[in-house]
Protein backbone atom coordinates (compact mmCIF):
# COMPACT_ATOMS: atom_id res chain seq x y z
CA UNK A 1 0.00 0.00 0.00
CA UNK A 2 1.58 3.56 -0.69
CA UNK A 3 0.37 6.78 -0.70
CA UNK A 4 -1.03 6.86 -4.69
CA UNK A 5 -3.69 4.39 -3.75
CA UNK A 6 -5.31 6.76 -1.76
CA UNK A 7 -7.71 8.34 -4.19
CA UNK A 8 -10.74 9.18 -1.53
CA UNK A 9 -14.25 10.40 -3.74
CA UNK A 10 -14.79 14.26 -5.02
CA UNK A 11 -16.58 15.75 -2.44
CA UNK A 12 -13.74 14.69 0.05
CA UNK A 13 -10.58 16.24 -2.22
CA UNK A 14 -11.26 19.76 0.24
CA UNK A 15 -8.27 19.87 2.73
CA UNK A 16 -9.96 21.88 4.80
CA UNK A 17 -12.83 19.06 5.07
CA UNK A 18 -10.47 16.70 5.64
CA UNK A 19 -8.72 17.99 8.49
CA UNK A 20 -11.79 18.86 10.10
CA UNK A 21 -13.68 15.17 9.99
CA UNK A 22 -10.84 14.87 11.34
CA UNK A 23 -11.37 15.37 14.81
CA UNK A 24 -15.40 14.39 13.99
CA UNK A 25 -17.68 12.71 16.28
CA UNK A 26 -17.86 9.99 12.77
CA UNK A 27 -14.46 9.50 13.40
CA UNK A 28 -14.79 9.53 16.93
CA UNK A 29 -17.74 6.97 17.21
CA UNK A 30 -15.95 4.43 14.23
CA UNK A 31 -12.81 4.31 16.07
CA UNK A 32 -14.79 3.37 19.21
CA UNK A 33 -16.97 0.93 16.78
CA UNK A 34 -13.52 -0.88 15.56
CA UNK A 35 -11.57 -1.07 18.70
CA UNK A 36 -14.54 -2.42 20.26
CA UNK A 37 -15.15 -4.67 17.76
CA UNK A 38 -11.91 -6.03 17.51
CA UNK A 39 -12.63 -8.21 20.89
CA UNK A 40 -9.40 -6.84 22.44
CA UNK A 41 -8.94 -6.81 26.18
CA UNK A 42 -7.18 -2.95 27.06
CA UNK A 43 -5.91 -2.39 30.19
CA UNK A 44 -4.16 0.62 31.78
CA UNK A 45 -0.13 0.94 32.61
CA UNK A 46 1.19 3.49 34.28
CA UNK A 47 5.05 3.85 32.66
CA UNK A 48 8.06 5.64 33.94
CA UNK A 49 9.07 8.69 31.96
CA UNK A 50 12.09 9.11 33.95
CA UNK A 51 13.51 10.93 37.10
CA UNK A 52 9.45 10.68 38.81
CA UNK A 53 7.26 11.21 35.42
CA UNK A 54 4.77 8.93 35.41
CA UNK A 55 2.71 8.63 31.81
CA UNK A 56 -0.24 6.97 30.91
CA UNK A 57 -0.56 4.01 28.36
CA UNK A 58 -3.36 1.66 27.51
CA UNK A 59 -2.23 -1.84 26.10
CA UNK A 60 -4.67 -4.22 24.19
CA UNK A 61 -4.36 -7.27 23.14
CA UNK A 62 -6.48 -10.13 21.15
CA UNK A 63 -7.25 -13.08 24.00
CA UNK A 64 -6.11 -16.34 23.38
CA UNK A 65 -3.92 -15.00 20.07
CA UNK A 66 -0.19 -15.07 19.96
CA UNK A 67 1.14 -11.87 19.07
CA UNK A 68 4.17 -11.17 16.68
CA UNK A 69 5.12 -7.43 17.54
CA UNK A 70 3.99 -4.58 19.77
CA UNK A 71 3.04 -1.18 18.51
CA UNK A 72 3.41 2.10 20.33
CA UNK A 73 1.23 5.03 19.37
CA UNK A 74 2.09 8.77 19.90
CA UNK A 75 -1.36 11.10 19.34
CA UNK A 76 -1.30 14.57 18.07
CA UNK A 77 -0.57 17.92 20.08
CA UNK A 78 -4.23 18.11 22.00
CA UNK A 79 -5.34 14.65 21.34
CA UNK A 80 -5.18 11.48 23.61
CA UNK A 81 -4.88 7.84 23.39
CA UNK A 82 -8.92 7.39 22.73
CA UNK A 83 -8.48 9.92 20.17
CA UNK A 84 -9.91 8.45 16.52
CA UNK A 85 -7.49 7.82 14.86
CA UNK A 86 -5.43 6.38 18.00
CA UNK A 87 -7.97 3.65 18.23
CA UNK A 88 -8.59 2.81 14.60
CA UNK A 89 -4.92 2.31 14.19
CA UNK A 90 -4.99 0.24 17.25
CA UNK A 91 -8.02 -1.78 15.73
CA UNK A 92 -5.80 -2.17 12.34
CA UNK A 93 -2.56 -3.30 13.85
CA UNK A 94 -4.20 -5.71 16.21
CA UNK A 95 -5.78 -7.04 13.11
CA UNK A 96 -2.28 -7.74 11.95
CA UNK A 97 -1.44 -9.90 15.12
CA UNK A 98 0.32 -6.93 17.15
CA UNK A 99 -0.28 -5.84 20.57
CA UNK A 100 -1.10 -2.33 20.80
CA UNK A 101 0.37 0.55 23.64
CA UNK A 102 -1.76 3.86 23.56
CA UNK A 103 0.43 6.81 25.11
CA UNK A 104 -0.70 9.33 26.78
CA UNK A 105 1.63 12.47 26.60
CA UNK A 106 1.77 14.20 29.66
CA UNK A 107 -0.68 16.84 30.28
CA UNK A 108 -3.10 14.76 27.96
CA UNK A 109 -6.46 12.59 27.84
CA UNK A 110 -7.35 12.72 31.88
CA UNK A 111 -3.73 12.76 33.10
CA UNK A 112 -3.41 16.31 34.20
CA UNK A 113 -2.85 15.33 37.99
CA UNK A 114 -0.04 12.83 37.39
CA UNK A 115 2.86 15.36 37.23
CA UNK A 116 2.88 19.04 38.65
CA UNK A 117 4.99 20.22 35.47
CA UNK A 118 3.23 21.40 31.98
CA UNK A 119 3.65 20.01 28.49
CA UNK A 120 5.30 21.24 25.84
CA UNK A 121 6.78 20.13 22.88
CA UNK A 122 10.47 19.34 23.77
CA UNK A 123 9.67 17.25 26.49
CA UNK A 124 11.55 14.13 24.37
CA UNK A 125 13.34 12.65 27.18
CA UNK A 126 10.08 11.55 28.98
CA UNK A 127 8.84 9.52 26.11
CA UNK A 128 11.73 7.82 24.77
CA UNK A 129 12.33 6.68 28.75
CA UNK A 130 8.72 5.48 28.53
CA UNK A 131 9.22 3.66 25.29
CA UNK A 132 12.11 2.15 27.19
CA UNK A 133 9.64 0.91 29.66
CA UNK A 134 7.25 -0.33 26.98
CA UNK A 135 10.28 -2.40 25.68
CA UNK A 136 11.13 -3.89 29.10
CA UNK A 137 7.44 -4.75 29.78
CA UNK A 138 7.07 -6.42 26.82
CA UNK A 139 10.49 -8.37 25.55
CA UNK A 140 9.74 -11.09 24.13
CA UNK A 141 7.99 -8.86 21.19
CA UNK A 142 9.53 -7.10 18.55
CA UNK A 143 8.64 -2.99 19.13
CA UNK A 144 7.67 -1.03 16.24
CA UNK A 145 5.80 2.77 16.91
CA UNK A 146 3.75 5.50 15.12
CA UNK A 147 2.59 8.67 15.35
CA UNK A 148 0.31 11.21 14.21
CA UNK A 149 1.57 15.40 13.77
CA UNK A 150 2.68 16.16 16.79
CA UNK A 151 2.99 12.53 17.60
CA UNK A 152 4.75 11.63 14.30
CA UNK A 153 7.44 14.69 14.64
CA UNK A 154 7.56 12.60 18.71
CA UNK A 155 8.20 9.34 16.91
CA UNK A 156 10.70 10.07 14.64
CA UNK A 157 12.70 11.96 17.30
CA UNK A 158 12.17 9.04 19.62
CA UNK A 159 13.57 6.70 16.41
CA UNK A 160 16.80 9.17 17.03
CA UNK A 161 17.44 8.94 20.21
CA UNK A 162 15.99 5.55 20.59
CA UNK A 163 19.66 3.23 19.85
CA UNK A 164 21.51 5.35 22.34
CA UNK A 165 19.11 4.99 24.68
CA UNK A 166 18.32 0.80 24.32
CA UNK A 167 15.19 1.01 23.27
CA UNK A 168 15.16 -1.86 20.81
CA UNK A 169 13.38 0.09 18.23
CA UNK A 170 12.80 -1.23 14.73
CA UNK A 171 10.58 0.64 12.69
CA UNK A 172 8.38 3.69 12.79
CA UNK A 173 5.67 4.80 10.78
CA UNK A 174 4.72 8.67 10.95
CA UNK A 175 1.71 10.52 9.61
CA UNK A 176 1.86 13.98 9.03
CA UNK A 177 4.73 14.89 11.07
CA UNK A 178 5.21 18.71 12.18
CA UNK A 179 8.39 19.46 10.76
CA UNK A 180 9.32 23.44 11.24
CA UNK A 181 6.91 24.54 13.92
CA UNK A 182 7.77 28.00 13.26
CA UNK A 183 6.17 27.40 9.67
CA UNK A 184 3.47 25.50 11.11
CA UNK A 185 2.33 28.42 13.67
CA UNK A 186 2.33 30.37 11.08
CA UNK A 187 0.23 28.23 8.59
CA UNK A 188 -2.12 28.03 11.74
CA UNK A 189 -2.05 32.00 12.25
CA UNK A 190 -2.48 32.53 8.21
CA UNK A 191 -5.56 29.90 7.48
CA UNK A 192 -8.69 29.66 8.45
CA UNK A 193 -9.42 31.18 11.89
CA UNK A 194 -10.95 28.06 12.53
CA UNK A 195 -7.56 26.22 12.90
CA UNK A 196 -6.66 28.71 15.37
CA UNK A 197 -9.80 28.52 17.65
CA UNK A 198 -10.04 24.57 17.39
CA UNK A 199 -6.40 24.25 18.82
CA UNK A 200 -6.50 27.52 21.53
CA UNK A 201 -9.55 26.09 22.75
CA UNK A 202 -8.20 22.86 23.60
CA UNK A 203 -5.15 24.37 24.58
CA UNK A 204 -6.57 26.62 27.28
CA UNK A 205 -9.40 24.02 28.49
CA UNK A 206 -6.44 22.23 29.35
CA UNK A 207 -4.32 24.65 30.93
CA UNK A 208 -7.36 25.67 32.81
CA UNK A 209 -7.39 22.16 34.11
CA UNK A 210 -3.48 22.07 35.31
CA UNK A 211 -3.98 25.38 36.86
CA UNK A 212 -7.25 23.76 39.22
CA UNK A 213 -5.01 20.97 40.00
CA UNK A 214 -1.82 22.98 41.12
CA UNK A 215 -2.82 26.36 41.97
CA UNK A 216 0.75 26.85 43.75
CA UNK A 217 2.21 26.27 40.36
CA UNK A 218 -0.03 27.66 37.69
CA UNK A 219 0.94 31.34 37.31
CA UNK A 220 -1.35 32.07 34.19
CA UNK A 221 -3.97 33.99 34.93
CA UNK A 222 -7.36 34.38 32.25
CA UNK A 223 -5.79 37.47 30.89
CA UNK A 224 -2.84 34.76 29.70
CA UNK A 225 -5.40 32.77 28.69
CA UNK A 226 -6.82 35.41 26.30
CA UNK A 227 -3.21 35.71 24.08
CA UNK A 228 -3.25 34.83 20.50
CA UNK A 229 -1.81 31.28 19.94
CA UNK A 230 1.68 32.75 19.30
CA UNK A 231 1.47 34.90 22.59
CA UNK A 232 0.39 32.20 24.53
CA UNK A 233 3.43 29.94 23.41
CA UNK A 234 5.39 32.75 23.69
CA UNK A 235 4.58 33.48 27.51
CA UNK A 236 4.64 29.78 28.59
CA UNK A 237 7.95 29.40 26.78
CA UNK A 238 9.14 32.26 28.92
CA UNK A 239 7.93 31.25 32.41
CA UNK A 240 7.59 27.41 32.34
CA UNK A 241 10.88 26.25 30.30
CA UNK A 242 14.59 26.47 29.84
CA UNK A 243 14.85 28.11 26.87
CA UNK A 244 15.52 32.02 25.79
CA UNK A 245 13.54 32.63 22.82
CA UNK A 246 10.14 31.39 21.10
CA UNK A 247 12.24 30.70 18.34
CA UNK A 248 14.64 28.78 20.38
CA UNK A 249 11.72 26.50 21.63
CA UNK A 250 10.77 25.63 17.60
CA UNK A 251 14.27 24.69 17.19
CA UNK A 252 14.44 22.48 19.87
CA UNK A 253 11.59 20.08 18.78
CA UNK A 254 12.34 21.02 14.39
CA UNK A 255 12.78 17.96 12.45
CA UNK A 256 13.30 20.00 9.64
CA UNK A 257 16.64 20.23 7.26
CA UNK A 258 19.10 17.92 8.30
CA UNK A 259 17.71 17.06 11.49
CA UNK A 260 17.17 13.52 11.22
CA UNK A 261 20.43 13.24 9.43
CA UNK A 262 21.32 10.84 12.05
CA UNK A 263 18.49 8.95 11.99
CA UNK A 264 19.17 4.83 12.11
CA UNK A 265 15.82 3.36 12.96
CA UNK A 266 14.02 2.92 9.21
CA UNK A 267 10.71 5.44 9.15
CA UNK A 268 7.88 5.32 7.04
CA UNK A 269 6.40 8.50 6.05
CA UNK A 270 2.96 9.68 4.71
CA UNK A 271 2.26 13.01 4.10
CA UNK A 272 -0.45 15.17 2.31
CA UNK A 273 0.19 17.80 -0.43
CA UNK A 274 -2.81 19.45 0.53
CA UNK A 275 -2.20 19.76 4.01
CA UNK A 276 -3.44 23.05 5.60
CA UNK A 277 -1.46 23.11 8.91
CA UNK A 278 2.19 22.08 7.40
CA UNK A 279 2.64 23.50 4.26
CA UNK A 280 3.98 21.34 1.04
CA UNK A 281 7.03 23.93 0.72
CA UNK A 282 8.38 22.48 4.30
CA UNK A 283 9.45 19.29 2.33
CA UNK A 284 11.55 21.11 0.14
CA UNK A 285 15.05 21.49 2.10
CA UNK A 286 13.65 18.24 4.34
CA UNK A 287 17.46 15.90 4.15
CA UNK A 288 16.06 11.86 4.84
CA UNK A 289 18.79 9.02 5.53
CA UNK A 290 18.73 6.45 3.34
CA UNK A 291 16.67 4.68 6.30
CA UNK A 292 13.60 6.89 6.06
CA UNK A 293 10.63 6.56 2.98
CA UNK A 294 8.85 9.68 2.37
CA UNK A 295 5.14 8.67 0.48
CA UNK A 296 3.25 12.09 -0.63
CA UNK A 297 -0.55 11.71 -1.29
CA UNK A 298 -2.20 14.01 -3.21
CA UNK A 299 -5.36 15.11 -0.72
CA UNK A 300 -5.53 14.19 2.65
CA UNK A 301 -5.30 17.28 4.52
CA UNK A 302 -4.10 17.29 7.92
CA UNK A 303 -3.80 13.21 9.29
CA UNK A 304 -6.93 12.90 7.47
CA UNK A 305 -7.07 10.74 4.54
CA UNK A 306 -10.79 9.74 5.12
CA UNK A 307 -12.33 7.51 2.68
CA UNK A 308 -15.80 7.56 3.28
CA UNK A 309 -19.26 8.79 5.10
CA UNK A 310 -17.91 5.75 7.65
CA UNK A 311 -14.98 8.02 8.40
CA UNK A 312 -12.76 4.69 7.74
CA UNK A 313 -9.13 6.34 7.09
CA UNK A 314 -6.62 5.59 4.83
CA UNK A 315 -3.42 6.40 6.80
CA UNK A 316 -4.65 3.93 9.77
CA UNK A 317 -4.63 0.90 7.34
CA UNK A 318 -1.34 2.68 5.54
CA UNK A 319 0.32 2.55 9.07
CA UNK A 320 -1.03 -1.15 10.15
CA UNK A 321 0.22 -2.16 6.82
CA UNK A 322 4.22 -0.86 6.55
CA UNK A 323 4.54 -1.74 10.09
CA UNK A 324 3.13 -5.46 9.86
CA UNK A 325 5.95 -5.80 7.02
CA UNK A 326 8.52 -4.55 8.37
CA UNK A 327 8.34 -7.03 11.21
CA UNK A 328 7.35 -9.31 8.38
Amino acid sequence: MSACNYQPPRWLRNPHLQSMLASSRVRLRRGQQLLAGSGALTQELMLDGGDGVRLQAWHSRLPGAPPKALALLLHGWEGSAESSYMRMTAARLLEQGFEVVRLNFRDHGNTHHLNPGIFHSCRIDEVVNAAADVAQRFAGLPMVAAGYSLGGNFVLRLALHAPAAGVPLLHVASVCPVLDPAITMDSIERGPAMYDWYFRRKWTGSLRRKRALFPELADWDDSVLKLDIRALTGWLVDHHTEFGSLQEYFDGYSIAGNKLAALQVPADILMAADDPVIPFTTFDHWQLPASAHLEIARWGGHCGFIENLRGDGFSERWVAQHLAAAVG
